[in-house]
């Protein structure tokens, strides 16, 4: 639970004291109001449990140790999926770079100047 018992005791005191207040100059007997508001701090006291918990349920965050196991075994299905990519990568595209080595910036930068115009002319 969040924070201490001292919490349930403080909402027991503000209960009484609302209740207390409240009532004070309802009744003319104090015995029925003292009564009502020890009735009154006894339920705030109990409330403050379940406040307590859900703030505990709320504000909680799992500790680190919690996803060690998930993080290694992620990690060895990257290196896994990044293994069989490799494996499994298209020729084609390795030669595609060879090209570029090839030939000089000047050519692959008219290259990509054509292709810039062409695509402004499709979007227009």
């Amino acid at each position: 639970m969040y924070g201490s018992i001292l919490y349930n005791f403080w909402a027991g005191i503000l209960g009484f004291s609302i209740y207390f207040f409240y009532t004070l100059s309802d009744t003319s007997i104090p015995y029925t109001n003292l009564v009502g508001s020890l009735i009154a701090a006894v339920a705030s006291f109990m409330a403050m449990f379940a406040i307590r918990y859900l703030l505990k349920y709320v504000l909680y965050t799992p500790n680190d140790d919690l996803f060690d196991g998930f993080n290694k075994e992620n990690e060895r299905l990257r290196e896994q999926l990044l293994s069989n990519k490799s494996n499994q990568t298209n020729p084609d595209a390795s030669t595609s770079t060879m090209e570029f080595k090839d030939q000089s910036t000047e050519e692959i930068a008219k290259v990509v100047q054509t292709m810039m115009l062409q695509d402004e002319s499709v979007k227009n």
